[in-house]
């Protein structure tokens, strides 16, 4: 499917905010990518439909995907916002054609984010993050490490995502954890592999 065409049907079904939200997404996306040489075609895409799956709340999100043969784990349940990536991931396959492994994994991952996580999906992980319509004690210390090192940027994103959610009082899910420990055992290895 052309871009242009993605970008009509995402209009429809997406609220405005959303939408402005997933252009400014595909824009820091765009911008990273040229910065550390990822695919900036790849990076405009991923940006752009990273939350094509935010329509599905509380059951509808929870029966679409176990339609699709996900079994959600126990904080995916009570908390079912965090499968839009699952579902968006499987959307833009359905949906938007998309059949890039690395576009598709981009997409899954940009909520909690994972260990191991590789260029683009770290790229998308930030970009959703440090967008300009987000404002949060931080931001622009984030926004700077961005274009210095992604993964000392991951753990300050991941920390604050931890922070947040346990001001909140809900749940925290275990990837988020895992982010922030594989990016700063990452950080660590490349201080003492240098020394």
């Amino acid at each position: 499917m052309e871009f242009e065409t993605i970008l009509k049907k995402l209009k429809n079904v997406l609220d405005p905010n959303r939408f402005n939200h997933s252009v400014n997404v595909m824009e820091m996306a765009e911008s990273l990518a040229k910065y550390y040489g990822a695919d900036i075609n790849k990076a405009r895409l991923a940006g752009i439909l990273h939350d094509c799956g935010k329509n599905y709340k509380g059951d509808d999100a929870r029966d679409y995907v176990k339609n699709m043969g996900y079994e959600p784990d126990e904080i995916e349940m009570l908390q079912p916002k965090l499968l839009h990536g699952i579902i968006g991931e499987n959307l833009a396959k359905e949906i938007y054609g998309v059949t890039d492994e690395e576009i598709l994994g981009a997409i899954r991952w940009h909520t909690t984010g994972k260990a191991g996580m590789n260029l683009l999906e770290k790229i998308i992980y930030i970009a959703d993050y440090i967008e300009p319509l987000r404002s949060f004690e931080g931001i622009e210390n984030m926004r700077k490490v961005a274009f210095e090192d992604l993964d000392k940027c991951i753990v300050y994103c991941s920390e604050s995502t931890i922070d947040f959610i346990l001001k909140k009082g809900v749940l925290l899910h275990q990837n988020t954890v895992e982010t922030r420990n594989y990016s700063l055992m990452l950080i660590k290895y490349r201080k003492t592999k240098y020394l």
